[in-house]
């Protein structure tokens, strides 16, 4: 019988150290609400205090539990805190959590159908019933990507092929044809643009269209700039419309813009990252009208509806289109089913794919969709209620339309220019990021700063936003301003 030190953890030593993390989680969520919701460390303090080489002999998995508390903690930011309302809520609901958990566990990787039927076939269900959970029509087809970014590239990569009849088999952007132009809202996500040079378009090739006065992109200028760039000798290729922009969540016409792109053949991707789970609600829907007529779009279910990350779901019409644009099988992957069966690895970027339908799976079912709408409404009922806090409160403003959970705002004494406008909202803002206890990101809004309030962690109700309205007005107040 071998003595010899066993060279992986053991399943015994895994179910004593499982119980240890499953209480620490559970135990770190319960006291978040208490935590500093910014760390409070300088660039580089956590890298001084780690070990530059790596460990020769065993120090066993305590050792990673200690050093979770005595030197990664004061290091983290905590997103499920109550007080966190900066960039998107990225909502590790628990139940989530435990599907990840137990993708990870059995660590299965989806190169095909027969790497792991339940990995493929599961993924199939659960973004069907993400479809039919946000009234999308049944023509659509999807599946589990890691981020909008890359659904957002795939779409533009599809876009491309689909204008130059799979160019990518020939001479791909090199052919010196007529040049491909992309059309996107001036206040689209930066991963657009991104998305777009990486596709090939060239930075020239992205065109950036106005908006209205809710800040949506103005079809009247994007059918402007498709018709001069077909009179310059140029090809509309592809038109990423937002509904739910960064800055202030507004929603691009879908409606109005379908007809558009379909007058010149161009791609409609929609952009539904953060906003698209609102759709989950009959009542929000009117948003995204026009939905029916886009080419693909994306949601994130890791953001406010509560997967943990990563959990970005691409919807496509033309499923075989994406297919033969991302297709690959070599040998070695083929399999006597593949003409019966979804092989994800065509539908994306990567060839191996982890179980994420799991965690998707365990949030619906464990809440059930009426639950998850139930918090959605709250977020969006806790968004009016701070919106008019601010709005009653002058020289407080809100400075958008508040069509979801996100309350653009801004402090507004009176004789201040621009540049010391500027400075007074970051100053304010700095203040209350000092006490610990609230986190909003500023963005510019037409050159200006000003501060997004996003609403929807998890554990944040009614009374965190009463704090956050008493916090705002202290932290104007300690600079002598009324507020």
């Amino acid at each position: 019988m071998s003595t010899r030190e066993p060279l992986s953890m053991s399943p015994e030593e895994f179910r004593h150290f499982g119980h240890r993390v499953v209480d620490w989680i559970a135990d770190y969520r319960s006291r978040a609400p208490g935590l500093p919701i910014q760390s409070g460390m300088a660039p580089g303090d956590l890298l001084a205090a780690l070990p530059t080489q790596p460990p020769e002999q065993p120090e066993g998995f305590a050792a990673v539990l200690a050093d979770l508390d005595r030197l990664l903690m004061p290091a983290m930011s905590h997103w499920q805190h109550p007080g966190f309302f900066a960039w998107f809520p990225s909502n590790g609901d628990l139940a989530s959590v435990l599907g990840d958990f137990l993708s990870t566990g059995l660590g299965v990787l989806g190169l095909s159908w027969q790497a792991s039927p339940a990995l493929t076939e599961l993924e199939q269900c659960v973004v069907d019933w993400l479809r039919q959970m946000c009234g999308l029509p049944d023509a659509f087809r999807g599946c589990i990507q890691d981020t909008a970014s890359t659904c957002t590239l795939l779409a533009l990569v599809c876009a491309r092929e689909r204008t130059t009849g799979h160019g990518q088999t020939r001479s791909g952007m090199q052919h010196g044809g007529t040049p491909l132009v992309v059309y996107t809202s001036a206040e689209a996500h930066s991963s657009v643009e991104k998305a777009a040079l990486l596709a090939g378009f060239g930075r020239d090739h992205v065109r950036k269209i106005g908006i209205d006065p809710a800040r949506a992109m103005d079809p009247a200028a994007l059918a402007q700039a498709m018709a001069e760039d077909v009179r310059a000798g140029r090809r509309p290729c592809a038109i990423v419309a937002s509904t739910g922009t960064t800055s202030t969540t507004a929603m691009d016409p879908v409606a109005a813009i379908a007809p558009v792109a379909a007058h010149h053949g161009a791609w409609l991707h929609v952009d539904a990252a953060m906003a698209g789970s609102a759709m989950l609600l009959p009542e929000c829907r009117a948003l995204w009208h026009g939905i029916e007529a886009a080419d693909s779009l994306v949601l994130n279910p890791h953001k406010w509806l509560g997967a943990a990350f990563d959990c970005s779901v691409q919807f496509v019409r033309d499923e075989q289109h994406l297919v033969q644009v991302m297709s690959t099988n070599p040998s070695y992957l083929r399999t006597a089913v593949d003409g019966e069966v979804k092989n994800y690895r065509d539908w994306g970027i990567a060839l191996g794919r982890r179980f994420r339908a799991l965690k998707l799976w365990s949030l619906i079912r464990t809440h059930g969709v009426e639950r998850l709408r139930e918090r959605l409404r709250r977020d969006l009922a806790n968004a009016r209620w701070f919106a008019d806090q601010v709005a009653a409160h002058a020289p407080w403003r809100v400075l958008a339309p508040v069509v979801l959970q996100t309350v653009c705002i801004r402090h507004e004494p009176p004789g201040l220019d621009a540049a010391a406008l500027d400075r007074h909202t970051m100053a304010w803002l700095g203040r209350l990021h000092r006490t610990g206890r609230a986190w909003l990101t500023p963005s510019q809004l037409d050159g200006r700063w000003m501060v997004r309030v996003s609403i929807g962690a998890l554990l944040t109700e009614r009374e965190h936003l009463e704090r956050l309205w008493d916090d705002l007005r202290a932290a104007v107040a300690s600079d002598g301003t009324a507020g």
